[in-house]
């Protein structure tokens, strides 16, 4: 079990894990075992969220089938349904802790697989990817493929990107220099849209070759983040479908390399990459 015990009483004070996959910043609690749920409020989430500046709070839960529920809020303080480094995050340190070379990690997206990879690395299979235009979800009916759709900011315009949902919607644009783009700007842009009923997180790729792709990612709810693997995901089966790379890619992001590959065979996406654990953190509740 991961050490997370409570420091008076539970609700109250607890403590919890810093961990990152990639430079996506978690802070991870277990609270399997433990009567009640842990729910907090939008402003205390967004309270941690600016003391201890993560993307995401996860939360492992009790579950039926699985070695534990997960569920996630984004540092806005939305709970959403997916997280693929987060799951990474939270497998190695289940594996761990408790001796395991596998988990199965539920979450509200359905069952996930995590162990351990080369160089330990985790690795996470994430499922198939949803393609039509109503799971993404689209305010309209669009190709998913190349979506009839542009946004400027800053004097910058992007158009056309791919639309995948992993678990939490995506939109990817390819660009000649992702670089040079205004980040925030256009992601705000593009997440807002009201063609994203349920918002979008924002992917900008820069293609190198067919085994290499450059990604900057706008989370929705989370702002700029040094990595976001469903986002990976999102962008290695959007770059396929059009034709700009392989089924399996290493995918660069600002905080570290992630290995994504979409198998034939079952549809699935599987995504690798490094976990770190910063150690333990108070949290008051």
């Amino acid at each position: 079990m991961l050490d997370v015990k409570p420091s008076s009483g539970y609700p109250g004070a607890m403590k919890a894990r810093r961990m990152n996959g990639a430079g996506n910043r978690f802070i991870l609690a277990d609270v399997r075992g433990r009567a009640g749920r842990l729910s907090p409020a939008v402003d205390q989430i967004r309270r941690w969220a600016g003391e201890f500046q993560f993307d995401q709070l996860l939360v492992l839960e009790d579950a039926d089938g699985a070695d534990a529920f997960m569920r996630i809020w984004n540092a806005d303080g939305d709970e959403v349904g997916a997280c693929g480094n987060g799951t990474r995050a939270a497998a190695q340190a289940m594996m761990q802790d408790e001796g395991l070379d596998r988990v199965v990690i539920g979450t509200v997206g359905g069952l996930l697989h995590a162990d351990t990879a080369e160089n330990g690395q985790i690795r996470v299979d994430m499922g198939e990817p949803r393609l039509n235009w109503q799971n993404i979800p689209l305010a309209r009916e669009m190709d998913t493929v190349q979506l009839d759709f542009a946004a400027e900011a800053a004097g910058v315009r992007v158009e056309n990107p791919g639309a995948v949902n992993m678990g939490n919607p995506h939109a990817v644009f390819f660009v000649r220099d992702v670089e040079s783009l205004p980040l925030a700007a256009l992601g705000r842009e593009v997440e807002m849209d009201p063609v994203f009923p349920e918002r979008v997180n924002a992917g900008f790729a820069q293609i190198f070759d067919a085994s290499h792709i450059r990604l900057r990612v706008w989370e929705r709810g989370a702002g700029i983040t040094a990595a976001c693997g469903t986002a990976a995901c999102a962008t290695l089966v959007a770059a396929h479908r059009r034709g700009l790379a392989a089924r399996s890619a290493s995918i660069m992001a600002d905080g570290g390399e992630l290995h994504v590959e979409w198998r034939e065979h079952d549809n699935h996406v599987i995504l690798t990459g490094p976990v770190e654990d910063e150690g333990e953190v108070d949290i008051q509740l």
